[in-house]
């Protein structure tokens, strides 16, 4: 699909989507729940769909009513789900992370693929770590497809945190589903912390018993019962996804958004932090955000903790006079595309200048946005930087595989249409 955005201003108040990142962590919640599981405000992205796919296929009962999801499941342990089951994550980083040690609590023998982008991403983590846990393994030279067969024996280890903190995730659900005795996950370097606080917050939702040191050591013991084995889960707006809507009201007008968790433990709840060092102004209430226009200024900014916020952030930092630097660009080579080097040439060809130095730094030297032709990369949030940075450009912006936002903000063209028409 190909997007052509024009210059306009924006102004008008928008509902945040789905949390991606929280309903799939509920979906796998859900799955290891003996019982059932109603989940309000359930996401619709591909992501998302991805997801509820997998816990269907490890055994999972999904009812959508007219307005929640019915989630009725048995849990996994014990269970030979199929003599072979095949696994689908699409192109979800973060459903193969962490359904797979999931997965492994079957006794069963279970494929596992992916799609696009996910098929060349690193898997070699599970090579090294399954084999400890008594789960064969079968790689593609650390990469897809897989192929595992458990079921996952609980035990203290050792992980690498510095990959990504979705592994971490992985076995913690796993792990918590099965422990009966206490067990301990030592992380070395682990990354994108506030993640695993949300991984945590949504575990305790459900009765998973789990402390942590520093989130160096995480202790894990028997799940807590659960009375009358139903439990209810709404799914917060997504951070992420709001992210780029409240860059476009810095950038083109103003724009309200509504429900945002203020206290979340997304990581990309920075962005506000970033908008007020860019001299954007934000006005914040536990009921709404609204961001409008400014001057704006360069800003300085470690993203290591929250990777997913560069493709706005190189939006913003686009319309900020002088030079904006942003530190972790280490997190950005294994996701849906290079992104470091997507966004230097993205927005190398609408004008901007992006510098990428040896010590982790991007450096964005704020200019005039130009009229151009980009191709997202297939990468959703490629897309979503290029459209919003488009807003404010001395002429049409076209956009190819603009389709690409389906995998977590399938809307956001509609709603930026909504925003630029209210």
């Amino acid at each position: 699909m190909t997007k052509i955005i024009s210059p306009t201003t924006i102004n008008g108040t928008i509902d945040a989507p789905a949390s991606k990142s929280s309903m799939q962590r509920a979906c796998a919640a859900a799955l290891l729940h003996n019982g059932k599981t109603i989940i309000f405000n359930a996401g619709i992205s591909n992501d998302d769909k991805a997801a509820l796919s997998i816990i269907a296929t490890l055994g999972a009962t999904i009812s959508f009513k007219e307005n929640f999801l019915e989630i009725i499941s048995k849990g996994i342990i014990g269970n030979n789900i199929a003599d072979k089951e095949i696994i689908n994550c699409g192109e979800s980083g973060l459903s193969i992370r962490m359904f797979t040690p999931i997965a492994a609590l079957s006794t069963s023998l279970i494929t596992i693929l992916g799609s696009g982008s996910l098929q060349n991403r690193p898997m070699d983590f599970f090579d090294e770590i399954f084999p400890q846990f008594g789960i064969l393994i079968k790689s593609n030279n650390g990469k897809l497809p897989l192929e595992i067969k458990g079921s996952l024996v609980p035990k203290d280890i050792k992980v690498d945190g510095s990959l990504s903190s979705q592994f971490l995730t992985g076995l913690l659900f796993a792990i918590g589903q099965s422990v009966t005795d206490q067990c301990t996950i030592t992380v070395d370097n682990l990354k994108s912390k506030p993640y695993i606080d949300l991984t945590l917050h949504i575990m305790k939702h459900f009765g998973f018993n789990i402390a942590h040191h520093n989130y160096e050591r995480f202790i894990i013991n028997k799940k807590n019962n659960v009375e009358n084995n139903e439990i209810v889960y709404n799914v917060e707006g997504d951070w992420s996804s709001a992210s780029f809507l409240l860059v476009a009201g810095a950038i083109a007008g103003q724009v309200t958004v509504k429900g945002l968790n203020i206290f979340s433990t997304q990581a990309d709840r920075a962005i506000l932090q970033v908008l007020q060092l860019s001299n954007a102004y934000v006005s914040i209430s536990e009921a709404e955000i609204t961001v409008r226009k400014n001057k704006l200024k360069p800003f300085v900014f470690d993203a290591t903790d929250c990777p997913d916020l560069f493709p706005p952030m190189v939006a913003l930092a686009a319309y900020c006079e002088g030079k904006s630097v942003i530190y972790g660009i280490h997190r950005l080579a294994a996701k849906e595309s290079d992104r470091a080097k997507t966004l230097q040439d993205v927005f190398g060809k609408m004008g901007i200048q992006i510098t990428l130095q040896e010590d982790d730094a991007m450096i964005i030297e704020g200019g005039r946005i130009n009229t151009a032709t980009v191709s997202s990369h297939h990468d959703h949030r490629i897309a979503m930087a290029a459209a919003i940075a488009a807003l404010g450009a001395q002429g049409d912006v076209i956009i190819t595989d603009a389709d690409a936002i389906n995998k977590s903000y399938p809307k956001f063209y509609e709603d930026l249409k909504h925003l630029e028409s209210s």
